[in-house]
């Protein structure tokens, strides 16, 4: 059956589609026969009882400069001229976002939004993954200058990242003096309103953080990030690189662990994060990566997995419908 997909992501002219996952999430739903959609989440709204937004109807192409056409701009009834929706716009995880996806929550059992809206809000990355602290390193989270000043007595030197951060950013190594260690949480607890996390900061990220996908709580693949020179964070938006890569036994209990729940809740495409194939460090649920280079090393069709699994749900929600 062809389905009328919308994805809310950012604007197209600033993705890089050699790596982008959204962009191959379109691409897979274009070779199946769906018709894809596009819109900006600052379109997003209510109209009586009507959740709306105005995008417009995409034909995509994986050619570098020339990736996309738009057709023309339209007012789009989300429960009525769309049947799955894509939540795909980059976090930060702030106000905006949450708006977004209680929004989007209200279309539940009339259009097929992924990830489920109300359990992403539920699974905050660097909050969800402390359901399962036994795969976690110490872990501290504070605002307290003194509660750091302890937990670095107990641990040396230490990670300081946002709770709410994404992509890498501000994320800040610590060696065990403490140097800086006022200042830096002084213009912490001025910039963010929340508490922050502290990690004892793990030799073993120089052998990788490993991503991994998992589709409808099933592992799918992953790849190795390793830092770039003079860098602690892997990240690829960072200058890590990436290579191919299986998981550690310790891997795959942790996706045992939380693949039942991670389904249960509609989370159907989650990249989790594994530091020296040991430790889990984060959850990601709002706008996951990695599938592209995924399928580069791999050989597989991870976008094509998801949508097998997208498919298989709103089948199953028409049915109870």
């Amino acid at each position: 059956m062809s389905l009328r997909v919308a994805v809310q992501m950012d604007p197209l002219e600033t993705i890089n589609i050699a790596g982008d996952s959204s962009f191959a999430l379109m691409l897979s739903a274009q070779a199946r026969g769906h018709e894809v959609f596009h819109y900006d989440v600052a379109t997003l709204g209510y109209d009586e009882g009507r959740i709306i937004a105005w995008g417009h109807p995409v034909t995509l192409r994986n050619e570098v400069g020339n990736h996309f056409e738009k057709g023309e701009k339209r007012r789009l009834d989300l429960a009525e001229d769309i049947d799955v929706i894509l939540m795909r716009q980059d976090p930060p995880f702030h106000l905006g976002y949450i708006s977004a996806a209680l929004l989007l929550d209200r279309l539940k059992g009339q259009t097929l939004v992924s990830n489920d809206p109300r359990e992403v809000i539920n699974a905050p990355e660097k909050m969800f993954v402390l359901d399962y602290a036994r795969f976690m390193p110490p872990t501290l989270v504070t605002r307290q200058l003194e509660d750091v000043r302890a937990f670095m007595g107990r641990h040396g030197s230490v990670v300081v990242k946002p709770l709410h951060g994404n992509g890498g950013k501000a994320i800040f190594k610590l060696d065990a003096e403490g140097t800086n260690l006022s200042a830096l949480f002084e213009v912490f607890n001025q910039t963010w309103p929340e508490p922050h996390m502290v990690q004892p900061f793990l030799p073993s990220v120089a052998q990788g953080d490993k991503r991994i996908v998992l589709v409808d709580g099933e592992y799918a693949g992953a790849i190795n990030r390793k830092p770039g020179e003079g860098e602690f964070r892997s990240n690829l938006a960072q200058g890590g690189s990436a290579e191919a890569t299986g998981l550690t036994a310790r891997e795959e209990e942790i996706c045992a662990a939380m693949g039942p729940e991670l389904k249960r809740r509609g989370l159907v495409f989650v990249g989790i994060d594994v530091i020296g194939g040991e430790y889990l460090t984060e959850i990601n649920v709002t706008s996951p990566t990695g599938i592209v280079a995924i399928d580069k090393f791999n050989g597989t069709d991870t976008a094509g997995r998801i949508w097998d699994a997208l498919e298989r749900r709103h089948a199953e929600m028409q049915g109870q419908a």
